[in-house]
């Protein structure tokens, strides 16, 4: 089993960015809402992995 890793980054304004790795079938997409909860995302850019069946990664921004 793959390791899974999720980065969570705050900087000094609030804004929050998180990046997912190790996830497979699109799974990363369940966990990014569970640790989104109600924000809104202002910005989401899919790695290219995210579209390689074997492992998916997903990195997102949110704003405050």
């Amino acid at each position: 089993m793959a390791q899974k890793t999720v980065t969570i980054v705050i900087d000094e304004n609030g804004n929050s960015s998180i990046d997912l790795e190790g996830f497979a079938d699109n799974s990363c997409t369940k966990v990014f809402d569970d640790f989104r909860g109600g924000d809104k995302v202002r910005t989401e850019r899919k790695k290219a992995s995210f579209y390689n069946a074997t492992q998916t990664e997903k990195p997102a921004s949110t704003g405050r």
